[in-house]
């Protein structure tokens, strides 16, 4: 293993980020606190308790996810793009650095910056409404795990994308709506009988559900079913990523 390649790709990766600070980081967690001021404290007051949660507290997990959802496709795809759109990526390719360190580089500079950002959230969310975290284990678990499965998720969309509209397409297209849709606002309990068993189809519902279980306690899909969803989700990427570059798909041409 080159980690010389590996920490100059990370580190190069990592200082773009704090070159954009106000893009990067800034302004997600704006957004963010945005939603626990409407939600969470404008509307929040008018909800019951889900759980024996307030409502405040019960959407912190899903606001979490969704950033981080979000940051680590929009990190990932971006940062390998860009080599690509410039021409620098063929200089990469043929260094002494093998396909596995290049995706350990730029997977981990994007998740890293999804972490930090998600841990910069939670901290925030502390100061609107009060949070006791039962599992902070599995939370950390969790954390990590989301941020690398769609970090690898988001370099599979940059190589993939010809265009940077591409960039955006399955981002605001398929990944919101079902971060939306996946119990972040509520729980799936909530929902008629039939809906609820649609909203099993929809992976993010496993996310935001183990997620929310390391908050609380409490859950609507067991934290087995919801660890094993993320790691087959996890496993799936991995091997996406390991036919693009043994096959060279959108790299050599």
């Amino acid at each position: 293993m080159n980690w010389r390649a590996v920490k100059a790709i990370y580190m190069f990766e990592m200082s773009r980020a704090f070159r954009t600070l106000l893009q990067s980081i800034v302004s997600p967690v704006i957004s963010t606190s945005l939603y626990f001021v409407v939600f969470g404290t404008a509307i929040g007051s008018r909800i019951n308790a889900i759980d024996g949660v307030s409502y405040g507290a019960f959407i912190v997990p899903g606001l979490i996810m969704l950033t981080l959802l979000t940051q680590s496709i929009a990190n990932a795809s971006f940062g390998i793009y860009f080599p690509k759109f410039t021409g620098t990526i063929y200089e990469v390719l043929s260094a002494p650095v093998s396909y596995l360190e290049v995706v350990l580089s730029y997977v981990g500079a994007a998740a890293t910056k999804s972490i930090m950002l998600g841990l910069i959230i939670l901290a925030t969310a502390s100061l609107f409404v009060p949070l006791h975290i039962e599992h902070p284990f599995f939370m950390l678990l969790f954390l990590v795990l989301t941020a690398v499965t769609f970090s690898l998720f988001g370099f599979i969309i940059g190589i993939w994308a010809d265009g940077f509209e591409k960039l955006q397409l399955i981002p605001l297209l398929i990944v919101t709506p079902l971060t939306f849709l996946g119990g972040s606002f509520y729980s799936i309990e909530m929902l008629p009988p039939f809906w609820q068993t649609v909203s099993l189809f929809n992976p993010v519902v496993y996310l935001v559900s183990g997620f929310r279980w390391s908050f609380f306690g409490t859950a609507d899909v067991g934290i087995g079913i919801s660890l094993g969803m993320t790691l087959a989700f996890l496993a799936l990427c991995m091997a996406i990523v390991a036919w693009i570059f043994r096959t060279g798909y959108r790299l050599k041409t």
